[in-house]
């Protein structure tokens, strides 16, 4: 009866204690190497399909540290800012504490606020007007919108920056389950903000800013 290949396998899958009970059989064997094609023996390319398995363990648990460190270096700036935050007793208060925090810390160069619907009226550009487009987009957001500018409107909110940013953030601000106002980060850079990012630190940062005006706006 011929066997090919994959019964071959059946069978030593089948019985483990195959090469036990063979083991002369180990030292006749040979197979091509990975990589140059030379006839090495069975146990030697084990060997070396182990030590790739550990080179890739070792890359993938580097990264997870890596991963680990830079969000607990993210946690720590977050908690600086809510900090700051929680202390401030007026808007340009809460203004300050945004603005120099993610430009400092987060190195975001570019930072706008537009609020609406509010009863708390200010000269400030954060209270300037919006367009009815703009504010029924972001009463529609339903997470932040990472990517390339599509709205020339929010680009004037970073002034002579504007014709220079290449992707932003877009952050609605709510009360309850009304948005009152959008945060916006801007940045010359085209990966900086892309569609694909995770949104969850940013998320967090719209619901800290949102609270945070809670207490001024009324």
């Amino acid at each position: 009866m011929s066997m090919n290949a994959q019964d071959v396998a059946a069978y030593l899958q089948e019985n483990p204690a195959f090469f036990d009970e063979n083991a002369d059989l180990l030292a006749h064997l040979s197979v091509s190497h990975p990589h140059n094609g030379q006839a090495i023996s069975l146990t030697e390319r084990q060997l070396l399909a182990l030590r790739e398995k550990i080179r890739q363990l070792e890359h993938k648990f580097a990264e997870l540290i890596r991963f680990g460190e830079e969000n607990d270096e993210i946690g720590t700036k977050t908690h600086r800012l809510v900090l700051s935050l929680l202390v401030a007793d007026d808007f340009d208060a809460v203004r300050h504490a945004l603005m120099s925090h993610l430009q400092d810390d987060f190195a975001i160069p570019h930072v706008a606020v537009r609020i609406w619907n509010s009863v708390l009226k200010k000269s400030g550009p954060e209270f300037g007007p919006v367009s009815d487009e703009l504010g029924y987009y972001a009463g529609d957001m339903n997470h932040p919108y990472c990517g390339e500018p599509t709205n020339l409107e929010v680009l004037e909110w970073f002034g002579e920056a504007g014709p220079l940013v290449r992707s932003v953030c877009l952050v609605p601000l709510r009360r309850d389950a009304q948005v009152f106002g959008l945060l916006a980060l801007g940045s010359e850079e085209a990966e900086r903000f892309y569609p694909e990012m995770g949104t969850l630190y940013v998320t967090r940062l719209g619901e800290l800013l949102s609270a945070a005006l809670q207490r001024q706006l009324g």
